[in-house]
């Protein structure tokens, strides 16, 4: 009898392992396929109640094509992009702004939805260099934080030790956050890229980057090297 329960104990503790397991594989699956579905069909019907009936896809080619709104949405974002790359393109986006900047209600909604478009996908503007770890809001709690530059002016030639601006974002939303300035002798420079770290606050902890061997250095000079057109602030003796 000690045999038969061992062996049921077992086969259940593998049973619920190999359940467990295949969540952990079908759920992620099963969720991108529904999403991307839920996309491809958001986008053909936006696009069927577009266009005209005569230039419908079911109507030209005798049956629905699946994705057709997706391809032309995604045409439609690049024939965007190269229109706005030049003078002329940029010139109606400036135009544009000033318009919606009037409208109150409308203003506050562009605004919004254009800081979190700039916090994601602008990666060549240079304002998140470096991921940190910083001892916030008190000692020995520790925040991921991002080092946007070196102080300068009033705030550092008050202070007897070089600050580094940095920007302690919060968690879902990385957008808003705690601008504070931190001597750079009481931070940690992490090896995580900013899209790891991006990924690792709006997930609260659990999409972990991986762990990279590489020689910590000091942050600020870290910084000034990557931007050499700022001049190095001087202390107050």
């Amino acid at each position: 009898m000690s045999r038969i329960s061992a062996f049921n104990r077992l086969f259940r503790r593998r049973l619920k392992s190999y359940f467990l397991t295949g969540l952990l594989v079908v759920v992620p699956v099963s969720l991108t396929v529904l999403v991307i579905r839920w996309l491809v069909h958001f986008m053909d019907s936006l696009l069927t109640s577009i266009l005209p009936e005569a230039l419908r896809p079911e109507v030209l080619y005798g049956l629905p094509v699946p994705g057709i709104g997706l391809l032309a949405t995604l045409l439609l974002i690049l024939l965007v992009g190269v229109l706005a790359a030049n003078i002329f393109g940029r010139s109606l986006v400036n135009f544009y702004e000033r318009i919606v900047d009037r409208i109150p209600l409308v203003k506050g909604i562009y605004t919004l939805f254009k800081q979190v478009s700039d916090t994601v996908l602008k990666r060549d503007r240079g304002a998140f260099r470096k991921v940190v770890l910083i001892e916030y809001p008190r000692r020995e709690i520790w925040a991921v934080a991002f080092v946007t530059g070196v102080s300068e002016g009033e705030v550092q030639e008050v202070t007897t030790k070089k600050l580094v601006n940095v920007f302690v974002p919060t968690t879902p939303n990385p957008t808003s956050g705690f601008y504070i300035l931190v001597p750079h002798d009481e931070m940690i420079e992490l090896s995580m890229t900013v899209e790891e770290a991006f990924k690792l606050i709006i997930s609260g902890g659990m999409v972990t980057p991986p762990v990279r061997k590489a020689k910590r250095a000091t942050v600020a000079r870290n910084v000034l090297e990557c931007d050499q057109g700022t001049t190095e602030p001087t202390n107050k003796s």
